[in-house]
């Protein structure tokens, strides 16, 4: 998931926090909306410190209207990551839910009803041209999906449909268990997979990334997805500060997405809200605290990069993707050119 989205999910509005005073007493504020939803949730399952809930979910496409970003719809089949990426931006996301712990976004996973069922009725909204994205604020192919199947379940509605405009980002090799549907999927449709790489070392994504499926595994799965027809590529972000962003580390992984065949790889540096700031600056002291004092001057007044320090990262990945032949992204219609990299479809960031 790409630090740089600001996707607002499903009814995903604050609960209400005015308290009323009855009998000298503060009662406690009333849950409204997502929070009140949640809250009503049954406990469905219990697993290594995660728990998974039900959501009753009103509505699964999600109207995006920010300039930063080119989709007009977005999906997100749970709510929360079982990953636990250290720099995941998306545990706000928990808070319009009056979930304030940042790790509850990792170890309460809410699993969307009714989701194939909701898409086939909204999908009627969707004008041609318009782009959905899947997994803008969760992994569609955590380990959630083996059991519950609501990523599946989306799909084959979406095999049903002619026209769309879809991309899907994961950091799965889950996603190989769908080739078969994802390539009906993209029979009819603008289809792209985009596997989230932010490093090739085993170790250093053992505690950026600690339930995540290996690099090589990644890798892999975009190997396999371009073998079968579909077009896949990588998208490395987000990019760290002196910690993935060395140009020997940025070649090495341009090299390995082309010898997997991917069509194209991006990178954004990374994005760190306050909720996100609370999780990574605590794992930053513990395993690079030389880089503590650099990263609070960083993101001490702002959540992103200065626009130095993305061009000079935009500028190293195009050379970058000259020198290793994927100069070009590739679009099932037709060639197109690279935009700025901040610019860039953060569709598949």
């Amino acid at each position: 998931m790409h630090p740089s989205l600001l996707i607002i999910e499903d009814e995903a509005k604050p609960a209400g926090t005015a308290s009323d005073q009855t009998n000298g007493k503060r009662e406690a504020p009333k849950l409204v909306g997502i929070a009140r939803l949640a809250a009503q949730g049954e406990s469905i399952r219990q697993g290594h410190l995660v728990e998974y809930f039900t959501l009753p979910t009103r509505a699964l496409l999600n109207r995006c209207t920010s300039p930063r970003v080119p989709f007009a719809w977005t999906i997100n089949p749970y709510r929360g990551c079982e990953f636990a990426c250290k720099y995941c931006y998306a545990r706000y996301t928990h808070e319009f839910m009056e979930m304030r712990d940042g790790a509850d976004f990792e170890r309460k996973i809410y699993v969307k009803q009714q989701a194939a069922w909701l898409l086939r009725q909204e999908l009627k909204k969707v004008k041609r041209g318009e782009q959905i994205a899947i997994g803008t604020a969760t992994d569609p192919y955590q380990p959630a999906e083996k059991r519950y199947e609501v990523t599946r379940g989306i799909l084959e509605e979406l095999a049903l449909h002619h026209g769309l405009e879809l991309g899907i980002v994961t950091k799965s090799d889950l996603v190989l268990r769908d080739i078969d549907l994802l390539r009906r999927v993209a029979e009819h449709n603008s289809l792209f997979v985009n596997l989230t790489i932010t490093t090739l070392s085993t170790k250093l994504a053992r505690i950026l990334e600690p339930r995540a499926p290996r690099p090589d595994l990644r890798l892999d799965a975009v190997r396999e997805l371009n073998a079968a027809g579909l077009n896949a590529g990588v998208i490395c972000a987000p990019v760290l500060p002196g910690i993935t962003d060395s140009p020997r580390a940025l070649d090495a992984l341009v090299r390995a997405t082309k010898e997997a065949g991917g069509k194209y790889i991006y990178a954004n540096p990374l994005f760190l809200k306050p909720c996100s700031a609370a999780v990574f600056l605590p794992f930053l002291e513990k395993e690079f605290p030389q880089l503590v004092d650099d990263y609070r001057k960083r993101f001490g007044a702002r959540a992103f990069v200065s626009k130095a320090y993305s061009k000079r990262i935009s500028e190293l990945m195009a050379g970058l993707r000259k020198k290793h032949g994927i100069s070009r992204p590739f679009s099932s219609r037709g060639e197109i050119s690279y935009p700025q990299e901040e610019e860039q479809l953060r569709l598949f960031a």
